[in-house]
């Protein structure tokens, strides 16, 4: 476990090298050690040239031209290598650490504490937030001065500092770790227990058998897979875990993506939502569910049962996101999709490499660009500069006959409210339930197997859920999404990212793909449920411990 952690500690500090090795990209001359001070007249110039990249520019030597970056390869390689060590170290620690905590408390406590864990790591991403935050607004070179400001483009954070702190971190927590003993009493005295238990059925005359003090060789480890491989309930379990995963992953990414092209959400409105809200309600499914189990104790058929029930609701739940859609944000008009197909009022924009910048013009549609709506000029309607108002826009209908007409930034509002709060309510439900069945499956996923096989089963159940589920999926949802895009960016060698995707077959694909991946996980389950019939859960050695410890104190 402790190696794990040492090599996530190195993956973190690997991540955090380019910035040692290359420096801050440039931005360092916009420091005042370095003697840079922009007087007033090179900040105009600064702001006429942003100016062109987003309006329509009839001069095509002004026009937004096609930028290819040189690139590096050597920032690929550290990240590479980076990612590979931290596959390995994940993959130790989870495996190991997770056999680790249920080996040393008794088995009626370890619903609790497993989801305590589950809890404790769900705070991971909302830390990686505020991290991050800190981290974009912190110049990239923190011992320099900068002269420029945070809404300067020029403007990089420390996106660095974040990587080397979680690194320094990890390092003294695996030190810590390393200090730990292999095995604590209670994991020694339970394994002591189970070798005297072999002994007395193998052993006839007096000779002490202990398995884990043989040498490991090739031919154990091929008994070992095939004993689990030929473990029905262990294989119809990862099977259900397999489409479960396949299924939830895209929703794990996209969800913030299928708000904003859904719901015309904006996208810290969208991460907000999906790191606050739906985290809330996923950590006290995962603490009720644990706590109740340890509580009550329910049998293995019980809990498979549960599963099957929280399966059944999450399919049908994900399906009804089919009918959760905005009719408004459907049929808004967006001019001019096809940024290769410009109609007359903006032929002579030069509009192919302007980036996707929606603007609500004063008829009330949505431009893909102020490009795109003809507009020639820009200006500044707040006292602070940051109030834009496009002008001159040849391809919006103006009520002067002497001008074009006008847009302001972002795309026209639409009342997706009602039917937002009813996919906000949904998805709440679906996150609560779903995270209930965490503490049941994992007990049932440990339990079915060889108390000296457990550190390889969970092993043997990350790689198959990362080969069928982690890598495929993101892919072909991806491919899904692609699909049902409307409106593509351009770049110097083809197509660049989607910029507008079809509303509704964006709903139906991605919703009606995900129900079935799980509807098919629910028959994995059910299937669960019919074997573990004469599945022990919990230990009743320590149940009878308990009770006994309890009538001596009264």
């Amino acid at each position: 476990m402790a190696a794990g952690l040492f090599m996530l500690s190195a993956f973190c500090l690997l991540t955090s090298l380019p910035h040692f090795i290359y420096g801050g990209g440039g931005v360092e001359t916009f420091t005042v050690e370095h003697g840079f001070n922009p007087n007033e007249d090179e900040l105009q110039i600064i702001k006429e040239q942003e100016k062109k990249k987003i309006l329509c520019n009839g001069n095509l030597m002004d026009a937004v031209k096609c930028e290819v970056d040189e690139g590096n390869w050597g920032p690929q390689i550290i990240f590479f290598c980076a990612q590979l060590i931290a596959g390995v170290g994940a993959a130790l620690y989870s495996s190991l650490g997770t056999a680790y905590m249920d080996d040393n408390v008794k088995k009626s406590k370890t619903p609790a504490l497993m989801s305590l864990s589950f809890f404790i790591r769900m705070l991971g991403p909302a830390f990686g937030y505020a991290l991050a935050s800190f981290s974009v607004n912190t110049f990239v070179s923190p011992s320099l001065t900068p002269t420029i400001t945070k809404s300067d483009p020029r403007w990089i954070g420390a996106w660095w500092f974040g990587w080397f702190f979680l690194g320094v971190i990890l390092f003294f927590f695996a030190a810590i770790l390393f200090l730990f003993p292999r095995q604590l009493p209670r994991a020694a005295e339970r394994r002591r227990l189970a070798a005297i238990r072999r002994n007395e059925g193998k052993a006839t005359g007096g000779e002490d058998i202990n398995e884990e003090n043989l040498p490991a060789s090739f031919s154990d480890m091929v008994v070992t897979l095939k004993r689990l491989f030929c473990n029905k309930i262990f294989m119809m379990n990862n099977c259900a875990s397999i489409f479960y995963f396949f299924g939830f992953t895209p929703y794990w990414i996209f969800t913030p993506k299928y708000m904003e092209s859904q719901y015309q959400q904006t996208a810290s409105d969208s991460n907000l939502y999906t790191g606050s809200v739906a985290f809330a309600f996923t950590a006290i499914g995962i603490l009720s569910s644990g706590f109740v189990v340890s509580r009550y104790k329910p049998s293995a058929r019980k809990m498979a049962a549960w599963n099957c029930f929280v399966g059944a609701i999450t399919a049908l739940g994900y399906l009804s996101y089919t009918q959760i859609g905005c009719a408004a944000n459907d049929n808004a008009v967006v001019m001019n999709e096809n940024p290769g197909s410009l109609t007359s009022c903006n032929s002579n924009c030069h509009c192919d490499y302007v980036k996707y910048a929606p603007v609500c013009g004063e008829d009330k549609h949505t431009y893909i660009s102020a490009c795109h709506a003809g507009c020639t000029d820009q200006i500044d309607t707040g006292l602070n500069t940051t109030m834009k108002l496009f002008t001159n826009c040849s391809c919006i209908p103006s009520t002067d006959a002497f001008s074009g007409g006008t847009a302001t930034p972002g795309a026209c509002p639409v009342d997706c409210k009602r039917e937002f709060h009813m996919f906000l309510i949904v998805m709440c439900l679906l996150k609560f339930l779903g995270s209930t069945g965490m503490a049941t499956n994992f007990l049932i996923c440990i339990r079915c197997i060889d108390e000296k096989d457990k550190t390889i089963s969970l092993g043997i159940s990350f790689t198959i859920t990362s080969l069928f589920s982690f890598i495929p999926s993101p892919i072909i949802f991806g491919m899904i999404m692609d699909s049902t895009c409307i409106l593509w960016g351009k770049t110097c060698t083809g197509t660049g990212n989607c910029w507008r995707y079809d509303g509704p077959s964006l709903r139906y694909f991605l919703n009606s793909v995900t129900s079935f991946s799980i509807a098919i996980a629910v028959i994995f389950d059910i299937l669960v449920w019919h074997l573990v019939k004469d599945l022990v859960v919990f230990d009743e050695k320590d149940e009878a411990d308990e009770k006994e410890k309890t009538t001596e104190k009264s």
